[in-house]
């Protein structure tokens, strides 16, 4: 085993397939271990590469394997599966793993630490209890409709419809006012708990001095700061700020043949939720631009020549760009649209 240099790590809950070569290439292990072994064994091997695909636990175990001085890469699934065989098995996604972590070409995605994981988990339970609760909303609005009561869309229409179910009435029946006032009080309890989630992530991200840094970019707010900063352990490992923004999706479509280059829509591939959350930052932005006077030239000359929605995918981009330039070179944010107004 001491000949082992690359080791290709297939994950899974409870057998892990290994594949080990040495430096010229030639096979030195295959082998399945189970999960209690995984760690001793690792323990027990000279420090050598070990490769494994960004999924499930990924950071975990890069963490536990990184601490006996292995040299452990992350790669996205879909730049692992090319190298995959026919016939796939553990065996050869393994080997295909392996294979992998060798190219120079390669792209690896930067480990997580512990403190980031846990406050993803507090943005992945925030926005399941969004989805329910506007899930439960949708059943409410939906079930009173059907007896002709309807309200007006937000919070105030919500709520009027939960009052009206508090009290015995002939214009609900009974029946239907019991059942529609459990998905009310269930409505009510997800609100509370996702509000108590949105307080805790704005809290965390104010008392965060590379969160208050990042918030000084217009649009941007405490959770997008706090997102970004969660799932973008270190933003070097993008070449430059255009690879950032095509990691979120917001960079069109390249599709070139014979030489000739035609860009297309946004790819919506990578991050849909830090997508979504620069989206609706740049939107929020361009409604308060619009509404005080636009003051910014690269938005006027956008909005004079791009439909409004085009203009908002183009700023959201444009703040991703900014994100990665301020968290990359650890500098501040400077608003360039205000340096001709002071030099004049």
């Amino acid at each position: 085993m001491s000949q082992i240099s690359t080791i290709g790590l297939d994950l899974a809950k409870n057998v892990f397939q290994l594949h080990g070569v040495a430096a010229s290439g030639q096979v030195m292990l295959r082998r399945q271990l189970r999960r209690g072994q995984v760690e001793k064994f690792f323990a027990e091997l000279p420090p050598c590469l070990v490769g494994m695909e960004a999924c499930g636990s990924a950071h975990h175990w890069a963490r536990v394997i990184g601490g006996y001085g292995h040299e452990v890469r992350l790669m996205p699934p879909a730049y692992v599966k090319p190298y995959v065989k026919r016939n796939k098995n553990d065996g050869r996604d393994a080997e295909a793993i392996c294979e992998a972590v060798g190219r120079p070409t390669m792209r690896f995605v930067a480990m997580k630490s512990v403190e980031q994981q846990a406050t993803l988990a507090v943005h992945a339970t925030r926005a399941l209890l969004t989805r329910q609760r506007t899930m439960v909303a949708n059943a409410l609005r939906a079930a009173l409709s059907e007896i002709g009561i309807v309200a007006a869309q937000g919070y105030k229409g919500l709520r009027e419809l939960i009052g009206k179910l508090e009290q015995p009435s002939e214009e609900i029946p009974e029946v239907m006012r019991a059942a529609l006032s459990v998905l009310a009080r269930h409505w009510q309890a997800l609100d509370a708990d996702e509000r108590a989630l949105e307080q805790q992530i704005v809290k965390a991200a104010r008392h965060n001095p590379d969160a208050r840094r990042l918030m000084e970019v217009p649009g941007v707010g405490p959770i997008i700061a706090s997102t970004v900063l969660a799932k973008v352990p270190d933003a070097k490992v993008f070449r430059s700020g255009r690879g950032f923004a095509a990691w979120i999706g917001l960079t069109g479509r390249d599709h070139g043949t014979g030489g000739k280059h035609r860009p297309g829509h946004i790819s919506k591939q990578g991050d849909r939720v830090l997508r979504a959350l620069l989206i609706t930052g740049a939107s929020a932005r361009l409604r308060q631009q619009k509404a005080r006077g636009v003051t910014d030239p690269w938005l006027r000359q956008m909005l004079a020549r791009r439909p409004y929605k085009v203009v908002m995918v183009a700023l959201a981009a444009k703040t991703a760009r900014i994100l990665w330039a301020m968290m990359a070179k650890n500098d501040a944010y400077r608003d360039r649209a205000s340096v001709p107004a002071a030099a004049n």
